[in-house]
């Protein structure tokens, strides 16, 4: 009997001590998705988070002028035993036209968006929307591009000009978008060209 407990406890060290070492050799840490304490903070992997600071204008101006004339003179006679006759007519015409439209727009904000690839050269495709409600008007702020992560600031940020293909749509609906639309009879009249 003594024996036998001296083989058991011998056989349990054993074990125990394979599986000690196998267990010690596990860890808590994913090595594949671990960023040290001093690690760079910036986005560089699919699901990341970065900030970007949206400062979009834009102008636009286009003219265009036209003048045209034209002359056209007729003149004729004639003559026969005892009539003599003449005619002459003119037409003249002239136009002059000119149109200028103009346009400005100038966005500004900050927009949280998400690393959604990366591509095989090491840029980020980002994505990202923003909906605010003020006074019952919904107005949505949509971005997406490409990023080069050694243009992300080391506080995980951006600046939009930096986005490559860069779309950042800003959209609204609600009353003020309402009011902003053409009534029927404003755009009959003007497909008509009555205006």
């Amino acid at each position: 009997m003594k024996i036998e407990s001296i083989i058991g406890g011998i056989l349990g060290v054993l074990l125990a001590g394979q599986y000690g070492y196998a267990w010690a050799q596990e860890s808590l840490i994913d090595p594949g998705s671990y960023r040290g304490i001093a690690a760079d903070r910036r986005a560089y992997r699919v699901g990341d988070i970065l900030t970007v600071n949206v400062l979009e204008a834009a102008r636009a101006r286009s003219s265009a002028a036209t003048d045209a004339n034209s002359d056209v003179r007729v003149r004729a006679s004639g003559a026969t035993n005892g009539f003599r006759g003449a005619a002459s007519g003119a037409l003249s015409a002239g136009s002059t036209g000119g149109a200028e439209t103009s346009r400005a727009g100038e966005l500004r904000t900050q927009l949280s968006v998400r690393v959604v690839e990366v591509l095989p050269d090491g840029m980020l495709a980002i994505e990202g929307m923003q909906s605010l409600v003020i006074n019952g008007e919904d107005q949505k702020i949509m971005l997406s591009g490409l990023v080069r992560p050694e243009d992300i600031r080391t506080d995980n940020s951006l600046w939009s000009h930096r986005i490559a293909d860069a779309r950042v749509e800003f959209s609204g609906t609600g009353v003020v978008s309402q009011s902003q639309r053409q009534s029927l009879i404003y755009r009959t009249l003007k497909w008509l060209r009555l205006l």
